[in-house]
């Protein structure tokens, strides 16, 4: 497991910050990367850097130094979902917005909903979506207003 520190980090020479996270991994039998080091209230881990003040996340840091640089504009997923995990492989550089709807929010949740809550299809002839972005499902709108 070698590669090019990324150099963005600002590594002193002679530093090995690498070496200061792998001292703590442990491979789960999931596959996924636990680290020692104890992970925030979100469930990601961050790390110090020997000669910087800033702290880092660690699995950016572990992306970065084994498979290359993230692209400009893009965030890391977590495949496995797994927030503090550190294996490159379960991870993919992605936009911010495929990144929420591949997560299980709210957002995430309403878009894979195929069907209103009456079961009628979101579909292109039965569905449009309002200035705020949400769906509506127009079977229900014009039952709604015969009742009215």
């Amino acid at each position: 497991m070698t590669g090019p520190l990324p150099t963005h980090l600002h590594y002193k020479r002679g530093d090995a910050p690498h070496m200061d996270i792998l001292g703590g991994v442990s491979i789960r039998p999931d596959g996924c990367w636990g680290h020692t080091l104890k992970p925030n209230r979100k469930g990601y881990v961050y790390m110090d850097l020997r000669g910087s003040r800033k702290h880092w996340l660690a699995h950016r840091v572990m992306y970065e130094w084994i498979v290359g640089p993230i692209p400009k504009g893009l965030v890391i997923d977590h495949l496995c979902r797994n927030r503090g995990c550190l294996n490159p492989s379960h991870m993919q550089p992605v936009t911010i917005g495929e990144n929420v709807l591949r997560g299980h929010g709210a957002s995430a949740e309403n878009s894979r909903k195929t069907n209103c809550l009456r079961g009628h299809p979101y579909d292109a002839q039965n569905t449009y979506v309002d200035r705020a972005g949400k769906r509506h499902c127009r079977t229900c709108n014009r039952e709604r207003q015969r009742k009215s």
